[in-house]
């Protein structure tokens, strides 16, 4: 069975894959990898034992980002033979592998490796971690994708309901929801550490000025730095906090990719001009999240469009952390609001501010939400349960295949 990702930085998507792929019942399903370059994740495969390969493609192709994928660059003549080569390339990889089923796990993966794996004769599943609609991608790649998503895969797998109801399929397709899990152990354990040893440090490798472990409150948006992520509503609603309570700290953990530095310096900038220096820190990428999750009092969420999951504001119920987040996308199938945490509109800073203080000022209610979200991540979102979902469809699509060879 071949997984195939065109990325191999550590994404959400990719994250996602990391913990399917590892937690996979290796009696039934062999998982092999390919991805398109070398990379954290193929490190990160290769180091649990997964056969990993590389079959390259060029980069400026791997590197076009989602949002940028307008009819302009979709129909570069140099770029479709690349990509054409590249297919028959992959095609053949999938049958010298004897590859009885292929899932792929990004846009790019869907599409170029859904094709290969339609020429190659071997059937495949698409899973869709991106919400297919006008307010996220360019009109063009939305109507290709659409279309190509009623054409191409054998199975569709989309990681929310909201995320599913964007693809339109209306029957066209066999599909279904399967939440991205986590493992909650990790998250929960690194939780239960910190409230036991309220003196552990936090460690290295932040910016220089970073904040001394103590008894103030810390408060922490996770993820990549990017306009659509919404670090500049975070901050703006830091401020407004600040203004009441100035001991309160402020965390932004991640960095670009991309080609995103631009906004990254936008928002260095806004920290200053809001006069916030003291109080916010830069954590950089981070590869201990977990840890650092564990070191926050509240876990935000500020995109500004839909998400199309929220595997972050999973991880910090897991933690046990009372969250606020965004009302939009896949968020309210994750956060019930008022009770496993606290739902804002998307791009009002004043409201995630009113939020925040909210549960500054009753702590005993966000010690609550924090327990509520943890039950309902173990209720809902564990890697266990997304890695048995997974395999059902696996197995309907083999039996329909008559495939007995899992490999």
């Amino acid at each position: 069975m071949l997984f195939f990702d065109h990325s191999a930085t550590l994404g959400g998507g990719e994250i996602a894959l990391l913990n399917l792929v590892e937690n996979l019942d290796r009696d039934r399903f062999v998982p092999i990898v390919a991805l398109c370059a070398e990379g954290p994740l193929a490190d990160r495969l290769r180091s649990t034992g997964v056969e990993t390969h590389i079959v390259p493609l060029a980069r400026n192709i791997m590197e076009t980002q989602k949002d940028s994928l307008g009819g302009r660059s979709l129909l570069r003549l140099r770029d479709a033979w690349h990509i054409a080569e590249y297919v028959v390339r992959l095609a053949r990889f999938i049958q010298r592998q004897r590859v009885c089923l292929v899932h792929t796990n990004s846009l790019k993966a869907d599409i170029i490796g859904g094709i290969a794996a339609r020429l190659s004769g071997t059937p495949v599943v698409w899973h869709v971690r991106d919400r297919i609609e006008q307010d996220y991608l360019p009109r063009s790649v939305v109507t290709v994708f659409r279309r190509l998503c009623r054409i191409i895969p054998h199975y569709v797998v989309a990681n929310s309901e909201a995320t599913l109801r964007t693809l339109a399929l209306n029957g066209t397709r066999p599909c279904g929801v399967v939440y991205s899990g986590i493992d909650v152990a990790e998250y929960r354990s690194r939780a239960t550490t910190e409230v036991e040893d309220e003196t552990l440090p936090v460690e290295s490798g932040a910016d220089s000025g970073s904040l001394a472990r103590d008894s103030c409150k810390r408060i922490g948006l996770i993820g990549r730095i990017s306009p659509w992520k919404g670090q500049h509503i975070f901050l703006k609603a830091a401020a407004i906090v600040h203004r009441q309570n100035p001991a309160v700290q402020f965390q932004i953990i991640g960095a670009p990719l991309h080609r995103e530095e631009a906004y990254e310096r936008e928002i260095r900038g806004l920290v200053r001009s809001l006069k916030l220096e003291d109080c916010v820190e830069f954590t950089g990428f981070r590869s201990d999240v977990p840890a650092l999750i564990a070191d926050l009092d509240i876990v935000v969420h500020a995109s500004t469009s839909g998400e199309p999951f929220g595997q972050v504001v999973v991880q910090g119920m897991a933690a046990g952390k009372p969250v606020v987040a965004t009302d939009g996308g896949g968020i309210p199938e994750i956060v019930i609001d008022g009770e496993t945490g606290l739902l804002v509109p998307m791009g009002d800073a004043e409201a995630m501010a009113d939020a925040i203080k909210l549960l500054l000022d009753d702590p005993t209610n966000a010690r609550m939400m924090g327990q509520r979200g943890y039950e309902r991540v173990q209720g809902h979102f564990t890697i266990e349960k997304t890695a048995e979902k997974i395999a059902l469809v696996y197995d309907k699509i083999l039996a329909k295949q008559g495939t007995m060879n899992r490999n």
